[in-house]
């Protein structure tokens, strides 16, 4: 049991996390216990700290909406942390959409889905490409394009406020991760992923890699939603640094050498 733990400590504290969000926000809703009110797009802290998705507010800021104070710092708040500190864990610890992707991915890898061939190829630069158009369509249309139709939001709505007909939503993204392809959401279209990709290249926290302990086994790479950031793997030692890792910790768990651990990110070695 305890190596299970250890194979498997980050996922149970990772769903811990975003369990504890979603139920935070629906005792908020139902109950008025109001630690953490509103939902992912705009919340309360303790009914005093505002904070905010700096995507969303972005997106209404192009549109040409005028924002309050309280919503800019709220989303100066969420920036900042990922910036400097998070990188991009949101995808990963905060979002309820990872938990159904999540699933998609352990499935695939039961039915042995991954051996067999791909009918629908995504490369991992669309998500960029899908956050250009976010923009575009939110200046042309004059609203926040993407959170009209985005499936984080509908999911973490309907937790809170009620499923209603955002469980199509989330199935369609289910079905697309499990038979079309292997993290298609998360790591090939999800603009928002794109977005804190982009802001967290220089954050604290990374995964280190310890070269002479590598013994080039790869499971690191079978379970990465991101296995393009692993390049390092067997080359050398040094950090990820790559924005788009999403410090989900699951290459650390997998890991039986000890090549792989959590640390602050080295700034003044090039190769760290």
């Amino acid at each position: 049991m305890s190596k299970f733990i250890k194979k498997h400590r980050f996922l149970f504290f990772r769903r811990l996390s975003q369990l504890s969000l979603l139920i935070l926000y629906f005792c908020a809703n139902a109950y008025g216990f109001k630690i953490l009110s509103g939902n992912l797009s705009s919340s309360l802290f303790l009914n005093t700290v505002p904070l905010a998705d700096p995507f969303a507010v972005l997106q209404m800021f192009v549109a040409g909406a005028i924002l309050s104070i309280d919503v800019v710092i709220g989303a100066l708040i969420i920036l900042v942390f990922y910036m400097t500190i998070g990188g991009r864990a949101f995808c990963s610890w905060v979002c309820p959409i990872n938990m159904v992707t999540d699933l998609a991915n352990w499935l695939r890898r039961v039915l042995v889905l991954d051996k067999t061939e791909k009918k629908v190829w995504l490369g991992r630069n669309v998500r960029y490409w899908v956050l250009g158009l976010t923009f575009i369509l939110s200046a042309l249309t004059g609203l926040a394009a993407f959170e009209l139709v985005s499936p984080i939001s509908i999911l973490h709505r309907g937790i809170v406020f009620g499923m209603g007909m955002g469980f199509a939503a989330v199935l369609s993204i289910f079905l697309f991760d499990l038979f079309a392809v292997k993290n298609g959401w998360c790591g090939h279209v999800c603009p928002l992923g794109a977005f804190y990709s982009t802001v967290s290249k220089f954050s604290m926290i990374r995964v280190k890699h310890n070269q002479p302990n590598c013994t080039l086994c790869m499971k690191c790479k079978d379970v990465c939603p991101e296995k393009q950031i692993l390049s390092l793997i067997g080359k050398r030692s040094g950090d990820v640094v790559s924005g788009e890792c999403t410090n989900c910790g699951r290459c650390v768990e997998v890991c039986d050498d000890d090549a792989l651990s959590f640390g602050v990110r080295n700034y003044i070695n090039k190769n760290g």
